[in-house]
């Protein structure tokens, strides 16, 4: 399937998931599997969670698009599904839904030879982010902080 392809399908789907409140996040077509796998990963345009019956609601309108636009003359298996969780926290939401939770926080100093730590996820300002490590907290200027991800501690 050419990007052009493509790109009218995923058109015809922004559509329809218009009408549901939803957008489109990706659009994937696996066509190296017998059949082709369409696979789809929607949002609510208010960002507020996917449920199932979101996913349901869209499945029908969704393959009536994609058979009636003619621009796949081969069986196919199609699967919505929502984001899910990632294990990098980016927004608000994501810091305090994961206090308290194992983070490991890669960090941007170029003159300091420490680039991970390790530990709870205390609280997150405007300025800095604050991990406890083994019962001490420590403050991370923002600007020092690459990436926070969710993590598992070994004993």
């Amino acid at each position: 399937m050419d990007k052009e392809c493509k790109s009218n399908l995923e058109s015809l789907l922004q559509g329809v998931a218009k009408e549901f409140n939803l957008k489109i996040h990706s659009l994937d077509i696996l066509t190296n599997q017998n059949p082709i796998i369409i696979k789809i990963i929607i949002c609510k345009t208010n960002n507020d969670d996917i449920t199932l019956d979101d996913c349901s609601r869209f499945n029908n309108p969704a393959i009536s698009v994609i058979e009636n636009s003619n621009l796949l003359n081969c069986s196919y298996v199609l699967e919505i599904s929502s984001q899910g969780v990632s294990d990098e926290l980016t927004s608000e939401r994501d810091f305090k839904t994961f206090k308290g939770f194992p983070v490991n926080v890669e960090l941007n100093q170029k003159n300091s030879q420490i680039k991970f730590l390790n530990g709870l996820l205390y609280e997150k300002s405007k300025d800095y982010l604050a991990i406890n490590i083994k019962g001490k907290i420590k403050k991370i200027p923002f600007n020092e902080v690459l990436k926070v991800s969710l993590c598992t501690f070994k004993d």
